[in-house]
């Protein structure tokens, strides 16, 4: 008998302690449900894609002006990733010397978060928009759950893989959520705008329609709830 006692009062404390982590996963899982619903429905066509992507698309010119430009290259393109790739390898380098579990795990989520992004990319039917035919190419353009075409092109750009590294900054929102809840927040509209202006420069060159940028931060947001859902599940359970 005080054994079972002793059991159902380490069941309840384990609850307890679990309890605030599973409702927090299960909201989150549940607003990325209502914003894929959201997202899918503004692609019902491809409308959105191609309001956005004529603004910087030249019929005379049969091509995007900015493609090869110098500064979208390099400030965008080069060094905005470049500093996102620093700050994750300082974050896995002063996480292990300070041997803070937290700090590496989040490294670890930013790079894996990116792997997630380039894996669906790489299997991903949607050509670019410099290959779709209303854009000089010649692939046809369409919605991201439709029945892919026969003539879908090259593909292989879908979710935004550059953008991607700009989200996962996001990452560092829940490092700090249990210490430092307002620099958490600000970590989290700083990742979401530097994946927007990454994600913005690939579409004023022709290299991504704003839903091929959008969907990689949806992307990158469930990985990093559904990775540190883990990680505070269990840091729950050790109490």
């Amino acid at each position: 008998m005080p054994g079972n006692v002793l059991t159902q009062q380490q069941g309840t404390s384990t609850l307890a302690t679990t309890f605030p982590v599973l409702r927090r996963v299960a909201i989150q899982l549940g607003g990325l449900a209502l914003l894929a619903s959201v997202l899918l429905l503004l692609e019902y066509d491809t409308t959105l894609d191609d309001t956005v992507t004529r603004l910087f698309y030249s019929p005379a010119l049969q091509g995007f002006p900015l493609q090869d430009s110098v500064w979208l290259d390099w400030l965008n393109h080069r060094l905005a990733k470049y500093a996102v790739a620093g700050c994750t390898l300082w974050l896995l380098y002063s996480g292990l010397r300070r041997r803070d579990s937290r700090r590496t795990y989040t490294a670890g989520m930013m790079m894996l978060a990116c792997a997630a992004v380039s894996t669906l990319k790489a299997r991903s039917a949607h050509s670019c928009p410099w290959d779709i035919a209303a854009y000089g190419g010649s692939a046809e353009h369409f919605p991201t759950l439709a029945v892919t075409p026969l003539n879908a092109g090259p593909g292989h750009c879908f979710p935004g893989g550059h953008a991607s590294a700009g989200f996962a900054l996001m990452a560092l929102y829940f490092y700090w959520r249990p210490s430092h809840p307002a620099r958490a927040r600000m970590a989290l509209w700083g990742g979401l705008l530097a994946g927007m202006l990454m994600g913005l420069g690939q579409v004023a060159r022709g290299a991504h329609f704003l839903s091929h940028n959008l969907w990689s931060g949806w992307v990158v947001w469930l990985v990093c709830v559904l990775g540190f859902a883990v990680f505070d599940y269990r840091a729950a359970r050790r109490g």
